[in-house]
């Protein structure tokens, strides 16, 4: 186990402040669970499986398993060949080895449709430089199922002019060739993901938000006012224009779009005419963040029940200039497939979508909540009991020495750490609390427990944020996560924060303890 060491801290370049840097000692909870699942001070391999099965909920632990953990711990001068002992029961908990999510085959079942889904959607078209078409194709071709098999969905502009539509269509035909997902007609139910594993799925974006887009980039809000769109009002599509137009272009616009799999739909009339069925069809609606905010006011049952057999795609609204982010439970809650994200916009929400998707095997989709998807009965957010209550107690944290700079945090003393913990989800579940902060140690110990009674765990995401303490000013940050609660693994886990931008950090972790009772 790692030894206490002396720290100094240089004070108006005269004197030397110490201070006493703590060893990662094992927790009181964690040494009456080794007394309680070990004999004579020895953990063997048929102890370890007692624990892993009663204690941590992995009810197939098997002596492989733990046989496993042994091994990965023989390197160390603290193993012993009968077992182990405290220190190294402790050095397993801290681990990598002891994640706090569920391993996942990263599989969606085949049954499952895409309009019961939540993807995972990138949406890039903020703060960043233009990229030629080929170089943009080429680049996905080649890393498109680097991470998962399971489709890619592209989104194109569908206000070209019929001669860059033909370039599109043959670099899009010569690029993605047979990966390509055509389509005779259109579709009256989508296809599963598993049926469409390496397959590259094209989209448009519909007129209203090609405007917005168009308005955004520019930087000019002012521009808005020529081609702004009321909402409420249909849009005329360049693409459906009454005027003649010449046979060759014709054909022209007929191959282009027997590349498109999913067609924007137009917003026409009311809220009321926004999510109406068509059996004979699949649709797919894009609306902006402040169009689904408005709609759920007075829709919400609507919206769940278009999305059971509809897709609906939400994107930012045209105002964030800056790239930021907003809260994608407005539209996971209601069913929507598809919440686009500006991925430069580091911060909560981009932190929570990374949450969101570390489910599955990190694979892109996640399959929505059953309650989306009964037809027979749509739920009401306001009128959910308490589903269950997730207690979570945070013992300490260690590796910021590590991975930091000694006066990262502070020029004259070692760092006051404090932990925030919370839900993000539905309004009735969304809550975030704290510890207190530790003075003085960069390895801080907490021991604080928290209770968050939750009314949709399967849509809940629990977050996790490490900051210290400044008397000056702003908190310094100090790590973050953000963990799907459907996916949380009860006992006690080693918790591995990121920076801001989703990274992982080599060696900063919590000790945590999860329970849902």
């Amino acid at each position: 186990m790692d030894r206490s060491s002396n720290q100094s801290f240089r004070i108006c370049f005269c004197f030397r402040r110490m201070f006493l840097q703590k060893a990662a000692e094992p927790p009181q909870d964690v040494k009456r669970l080794f007394e309680t699942y070990s004999e004579n001070g020895i953990m063997s391999v048929d102890h370890l499986v007692w624990f892993l099965s009663e204690f941590q909920g992995e009810e197939n632990a098997k002596k492989e398993d733990a046989q496993a953990i042994f091994n990965s711990l023989r390197h160390l001068n603290i193993f012993q060949r009968k077992g182990l002992n405290l220190e190294a029961f402790f050095k397993h908990l801290i681990s990598d080895n002891n994640p706090p999510l569920s391993p996942s085959l990263g599989v969606i079942i085949s049954t499952s449709h895409s309009i019961g889904l939540i993807v995972l959607l990138y949406d890039c078209r903020t703060l960043t430089t233009p990229v030629e078409l080929a170089k943009c194709l080429s680049a996905i071709k080649e890393h498109a199922f680097s991470a998962s098999e399971y489709p890619v969905i592209i989104t194109l502009e569908d206000h070209l002019t019929p001669d860059l539509k033909a370039k599109v269509a043959k670099m899009v035909i010569k690029t993605f060739g047979s990966t390509l997902f055509r389509t005779e007609s259109e579709l009256n139910e989508l296809p599963s993901p598993e049926s469409l594993k390496t397959r590259i799925i094209l989209s448009t974006k519909p007129p209203k938000e090609y405007l917005e887009t168009h308005v955004k980039q520019k930087g000019n809000p002012q521009k808005a006012k020529g081609s702004a769109v009321k909402d409420g009002i249909e849009v005329d599509d360049e693409d459906e224009s009454d005027e003649e137009e010449d046979p060759q272009d014709e054909d022209v616009q007929a191959e282009y779009r027997s590349l498109i799999a999913i067609h924007a739909g137009k917003l026409k009339g009311g809220t009321d005419n926004w999510f109406v069925n068509d059996p004979a069809k699949v649709r797919r609606l894009s609306l902006s963040e402040q169009d689904l905010e408005n709609a759920v006011k007075t829709r919400a049952t609507d919206i769940v029940s278009f999305t059971q057999r509809n897709m609906l795609r939400v994107y930012p609204k045209g105002i964030r200039f800056d790239s930021s982010n907003y809260d994608p439970f407005i539209g996971w809650a209601h069913g929507a497939q598809m919440v686009a994200f500006n991925m430069q916009g580091y911060g909560k929400y981009l932190w929570i979508m990374h949450g969101m998707f570390r489910a599955n095997g990190g694979c892109g989709y996640v399959k929505k909540p059953d309650f989306l998807l009964n037809p027979d009965e749509i739920f009401d957010l306001e009128e959910l009991p308490v589903k269950t209550t997730l207690k979570v107690k945070v013992y300490s944290g260690e590796g910021w020495h590590l991975d930091f700079r000694r006066t990262h945090f502070d020029l004259y003393s070692p760092p006051d750490f404090y932990t925030r913990v919370g839900i993000a989800g539905v309004p009735r579940d969304t809550i975030m609390l704290r510890t207190r902060a530790i003075e003085d140690q960069w390895v801080p110990v907490w021991n604080e427990e928290f209770e968050f009674p939750l009314t949709v765990p399967e849509l809940a995401v629990l977050r996790i944020e490490v900051l210290e303490y400044d008397t000056s000013g702003k908190p310094d940050f100090g790590g973050q996560t953000c963990l799907p609660i459907s996916e949380l693994r009860s006992g006690i886990r080693a918790v591995p924060l990121h920076n801001r931008r989703g990274e992982k950090y080599k060696s900063v972790k919590l000790l945590m303890k999860f329970k849902f009772v």
